[in-house]
Formats: structure tokens, C-alpha cells, sequence
């Protein structure tokens, strides 16, 4: 018999033992219900921001600081620390949505307004380049 069992009464004093298993759906073996690790998180976390932050305009300006500074360590703490502000405010405010809104709408919203950021520098981009006089 598998893991997930029930009881249930029947109008008799018979009791009847269903296997919950065999009434689910068959999912595929990729499927996996556990929630993922902490470690999971963090590293899919750090790879995204990782990613997402190389080669930006904070790491560009961040460089041309520290070379103008002569101060890297002093450029370093202050980028590092602006970023930890930042992504606490990101934090905060992910976790405040959360209480309200479904992961679903969240993507959906995020999505939309990357899209519309894109749209609006594309047109941006067209108009001064005098496409469209």
C-alpha cells in the first residue's frame, strides 16, 4: 500500500481505505513537490543579479570611480553597500506584494513592465534616430 491513505466512513460502521495515490493524476518524474532548498534559492538568486549586473552602467560607473578615485576599496564599500540597500528595498517590498497579490500576477506585472520599458526605449531609440520625422 502506498503512503497516501485515507479512511472514510461509509453510512454503516464499515470503515473503507482508499489509496490517495491511485486517484492523482500521474505527474512526471521531473516533478518534484518539495519546496527548494535555501541553498537553491541563493544560488539561483546570486546568478540571476550576477548575471543581470555584469556589464551594466553601475558596473561601468563603479569602474570609472574607482580609476578616478584612486580609492577602490572606498568605491567598493560604497557600490556594495548600495547595493545591499537596494536589494533589501527589493526584498521588502517582493515580500509586502506577496501578502496581496499571487506569484502569478506578480510575474505577469513584472513582465509586462519589462516589456513596457523595453517598448518605451525602443521608441526612444527610433525617435531620435529620426525614423520616424
Amino acid at each position: 500500500m502506498s503512503n497516501l491513505t485515507a479512511v472514510m466512513s461509509s453510512s454503516s460502521d464499515e470503515a473503507a481505505v482508499i489509496d490517495l495515490e491511485s486517484a492523482l493524476p500521474p505527474t512526471s518524474p521531473a516533478v518534484s513537490l518539495r519546496a527548494p532548498s535555501l541553498w537553491g534559492i541563493f544560488a539561483s538568486t546570486f546568478l540571476t543579479v550576477f548575471m543581470a549586473e555584469l556589464g551594466d552602467k553601475t558596473q561601468l560607473a563603479t569602474l570609472l570611480m574607482s580609476a578616478e578615485s584612486q580609492a577602490p576599496w572606498v568605491v567598493f564599500a560604497g557600490a556594495g553597500s548600495a547595493l545591499v540597500v537596494t536589494s533589501c528595498l527589493g526584498v521588502l517590498l517582493g515580500q509586502w506584494l506577496a501578502k496581496w497579490l499571487s506569484p502569478r500576477v506578480l510575474e505577469r506585472a513584472a513582465g509586462i513592465s519589462l516589456l513596457a520599458i523595453a517598448l518605451w526605449l525602443t521608441w526612444d531609440v527610433v525617435r531620435l534616430s529620426g525614423g520616424l520625422n
